[in-house]
């Protein structure tokens, strides 16, 4: 499905990145940088990584949108003041008296100051530089103002990124895209090794129990109280069972409605006598941590009810480690678990969520055949392998140079 190269494997855990030609010297990488507490910030930050690994003499220039929240970024980052369009002006500015050359810009829908994210249309249209353009957020019926910043995005760029194929037939159907300006690679996910889940419960004190998780930022969306309504028929034939739902609310969340969803689920598993097997870590859980604890998990599970996901990061990290998948058919989920690499279950439905992952825990060689197929799909997902691609054989320019003039609201 990915238009790139599988690499062989040197060994679990211990990769070495093939190191081909420096695309460029010296690169502006754009998008936001840990440690803001976000998808798109650890996405660019291992991007970041990944590039001085993988080219150790190129200069990677990272500029991250800042939003006000108070986040102190270290030295080695240039922020852009996310609304204020002069501080986009400035950032231009800079990268075009850096010498930089090309631009790689990681795009998602309100990360950006303006209307539909217009501001960063500022930046890229005061320079002639080559753009690599990755998406983040591919919608099949944006808003006008959405579908009017996109398609001036991706006039502007030579090279535009997408992490399913979805996304690539919508940029084709929609924007008028040609298939050679469009590359499909997956999200990056870190290099780490098979384990056995056993060996690991114990630092978590998970010892002796089948451990069903799901991480990243609590909202409604992520459809967590149906795998929470599904957790009294597991509990029945699997006492052991534990639903560790791991991460923090989402800032846009707690600033609208605080933690009402949050006290909502802890709710819903005590009225449904489960609060013994459904635990909340409350936190933002940094990636090393996080990682062992999917390591530990026997079951990773992702009910999100929005079937346009084109992307997640946290299905593409469960895939990295080898854990056997229960997902809602939401597109990226689709894609990547195709070819039996884990069960796909209707959205909303709890009846469901229990009988795949009853499945699971009651056949134990499908459980970890399916483990060892996502660990195999994961390699050829890692980081350098991302980057290489992502930056490798950029076309000749020949596109149509895009208005940079600010999105107007309709009246």
């Amino acid at each position: 499905m990915f238009d790139f190269d599988i690499l062989p494997d040197i060994g679990e855990g211990q990769q070495r990145p093939r190191q081909g030609p420096q695309p460029f010297r010296h690169l502006a990488l754009i998008g936001n940088a840990l440690p803001r507490k976000c998808g798109l910030a650890t996405y660019t930050s291992h991007v970041a990584e990944a590039l001085r690994l993988l080219y150790p003499n190129m200069r990677v220039d990272h500029y991250a949108m800042d939003d006000g929240s108070g986040v102190f970024y270290p030295g080695s980052i240039v922020t852009i003041d996310e609304e204020s369009l002069d501080s986009y002006h400035s950032a231009a500015q800079q990268i075009a008296a850096s010498g930089a050359e090309a631009i790689w810009l990681q795009h998602e829908y309100g990360i950006f100051g303006g209307i539909a994210g217009s501001h960063i249309l500022e930046l890229v249209g005061a320079t002639d530089l080559p753009l690599i353009l990755t998406l983040h957020t591919v919608l099949d019926q944006p808003r006008e103002e959405q579908e009017v910043v996109l398609r001036r995005l991706v006039d502007r760029a030579d090279r535009v990124i997408v992490m399913a194929s979805t996304g690539a037939d919508i940029l084709k159907r929609c924007y008028g895209l040609s298939a050679d300006r469009i590359r499909v690679i997956p999200h990056g996910v870190p290099d780490r090794p098979l384990r056995d889940p056993d060996s690991l419960k114990p630092r978590f004190g998970w010892q002796d129990r089948k451990v069903l998780m799901t991480f990243g930022l609590l909202a409604p969306d992520k459809g967590i109280r149906f795998m929470i309504e599904a957790m009294p028929e597991v509990v029945r034939e699997h006492p052991e069972a534990l639903y560790e739902v791991i991460g923090a609310t989402h800032p846009n969340q707690v600033r609208t409605q605080g933690e009402r969803h949050r006290r909502m689920l802890m709710d819903l598993a005590r009225e449904r006598g489960v609060e013994d097997h459904v635990r909340f870590v409350d936190r933002f859980v940094e990636q090393e941590e996080l990682l062992d604890m999917l390591q530990a998990a026997d079951i990773y599970v992702t009910p999100y009810l929005n079937m346009s996901q084109v992307t997640s990061g946290t299905l593409s990290y469960a895939m990295a480690v080898g854990k056997p998948v229960v997902a809602t058919p939401y597109v990226h989920a689709r894609e990547l678990l195709s070819d039996g690499t884990g069960l796909l279950v209707e959205p909303a439905d709890a009846a469901a969520l229990a009988a795949a992952a009853l499945d699971l825990l009651n056949h134990d060689e499908k459980r970890i055949a399916l483990g060892q197929a996502a660990y195999r799909r994961g390699r050829t997902m890692l980081w350098p392998r991302v980057v290489e691609q992502s930056l490798a054989r950029l076309p000749a320019r020949q596109r149509l140079v895009a208005s940079h003039s600010i999105v107007r609201p309709r009246r």
